[in-house]
């Protein structure tokens, strides 16, 4: 019987160890966020970013729809010509200028993006001159969770991955909104 309890006390140490670890060893939260100056007027700027189903002003996206527009809940995928992403609407503001969308954590998604647990919200503010400042902000988790993640789903692509998301976005929305 001594022998039984010290086994099963031996065996509740390791499991509590090996629950300790797992815990530390899961990823942690990553940050983007990058700002832009418009040289556009705040409402001419949320004209083009408004409609959740349509976002075709990022570079990468070459077509996108919805399936309950600006609602809570609604689905958007967007076609990058060949692989596709889904993303949920979180809050919607626009009043406020803003809205935050979650990508869907999904495999094909995670083919396309090495990220997982993404949160991202796009404001627009009044800028100087009567211009806009576009703010454009996410957290996230690399898509691989283990220890030693596969190459390209690291830390360091996921961080890259959103930046360039970020930037190409912000460029595209800047270029379309000063053209009009």
């Amino acid at each position: 019987m001594n022998n039984l309890k010290k086994s099963l006390t031996g065996l509740t140490l390791a499991a509590g160890a090996l629950l300790s670890a797992t815990a530390w060893a899961a990823p942690q939260l990553l940050h983007a966020s990058q700002t832009v100056d418009i040289a556009a007027a705040p409402d001419r700027v949320w004209d083009l970013v408004k409609h959740y189903s349509d976002l075709t002003w990022v570079p990468l996206v070459k077509s996108s729809a919805s399936t309950k527009g600006n609602t809570i809940g609604s689905v958007r995928t967007l076609d990058l010509g060949g692989p596709k992403l889904t993303e949920e609407l979180v809050k919607y503001n626009a009043q406020g200028h803003s809205y935050t969308y979650a990508i869907q954590n999904t495999a094909d998604n995670q083919k396309v993006v090495p990220l997982s647990d993404v949160k991202a919200t796009i404001s627009i503010a009044p800028g100087k001159n009567g211009g806009s400042l576009v703010t454009w902000q996410a957290e996230f988790h690399r898509a691989d969770h283990a220890d030693a993640p596969a190459a390209g789903r690291d830390d360091a692509a996921a961080q890259g991955t959103m930046g360039g998301v970020i930037t190409a976005g912000l460029g595209g929305l800047k270029a379309k909104a000063e053209a009009l």
